[in-house]
């Protein structure tokens, strides 16, 4: 048990995730309690400081070096990621359009072919 404690940062990281969201939960109270006598600019930006200093005090812990990781990684992978051009978009979308008029007119067919041989057996058409 104490090895998982330790792989995880143990008790002080968890301090640090409480007081990363006593911070957070901090700065959205003091948007509401000083509405009276700060606009909402003051306000927004004692928010977004909040949650700066939150996300601070969240990488220093071990799970946050881990998501800090994973997004680092997760910008390293979209910039490897090739983009279609507008050409083979408006092909793409093209074909999916026709594609689905067909399947479309072949289930319309397919339910009126239907509907005639019921009707035929049960002898309401």
């Amino acid at each position: 048990m104490s090895n998982s404690k330790q792989a995880s940062g143990g008790s002080l990281d968890t301090l640090w995730m409480l007081a990363a969201l006593a911070v957070v939960v901090g700065g959205v109270a003091a948007f509401y309690l000083l509405q009276p006598e700060y606009n909402v600019a003051v306000r927004a930006a004692i928010v977004v400081a909040s949650v700066g200093a939150a996300a601070f005090m969240f990488y220093q812990t071990a799970n946050g070096r881990t998501a800090w990781g994973y997004l680092v990684g997760a910008r390293i992978e979209m910039r490897k990621t090739t983009f279609p051009t507008r050409q083979e978009s408006v092909q793409t979308t093209l074909l999916i359009a026709v594609v689905v008029l067909i399947v479309a007119l072949f289930l319309w067919g397919l339910d009126s072919f239907l509907l005639w041989a019921v009707q035929l057996l049960t002898g309401r058409g």
